[in-house]
């Protein structure tokens, strides 16, 4: 088990870079979290039934993992059984500055409360409203509606800041 966890995690750890680039400003803040969304797959892989995508259900672990740090916005730390395993995961090589042109659209981002992050989150990964609705447990057609609504604040945000 603890195998085929690390496997996908490898294959799929850009998912985890993405939400907390959105969640965190800086990187020391995005190094906890990132270890904080990675306790929590551990915690729930054995829940995890392969009835979704596991880049879906990452999505949706990471999220949740990610909102409810920010609510409470306090580091929460917890050992876990996969050790010095789990601290082997993070990628040396993920640039965060070959993204620094995107600081105005972080900014943004950045002024959305937790459920708008995650919507833009997945609509900049090209996910559609199907599986924006599954991972976010909201409606398609309300994830259309906060969509529209947050176009309209990034737009807003942008025009006052250029």
């Amino acid at each position: 088990m603890k195998e085929a966890f690390l496997r996908h995690i490898t294959q799929n750890q850009g998912i985890i870079h993405k939400v907390t680039r959105i969640y965190c400003d800086n990187e020391d803040d995005r190094k906890d979290l990132f270890q904080e969304i990675l306790i929590q797959l551990w915690k729930s892989y054995d829940k995890f039934r392969e009835q979704s995508k596991f880049s879906t259900w990452m999505y949706r672990v990471s999220i949740n993992t990610a909102i409810t740090n920010f609510k409470k916005d306090s580091k929460y730390k917890k050992k876990s059984e996969l050790g010095k395993d789990l601290y082997l995961l993070e990628d040396e090589t993920y640039d965060y500055e070959k993204e620094a042109h995107l600081n105005l659209l972080h900014e943004a981002i950045n002024e959305l409360t937790g459920i708008e992050k995650s919507i833009i989150l997945l609509y900049l990964e090209d996910k559609p409203y199907e599986e924006i609705s599954e991972i976010t447990g909201i409606s398609q057609n309300y994830v259309r509606v906060k969509m529209n609504r947050i176009k309209k604040k990034l737009e807003f945000y942008v025009k006052s800041r250029g």
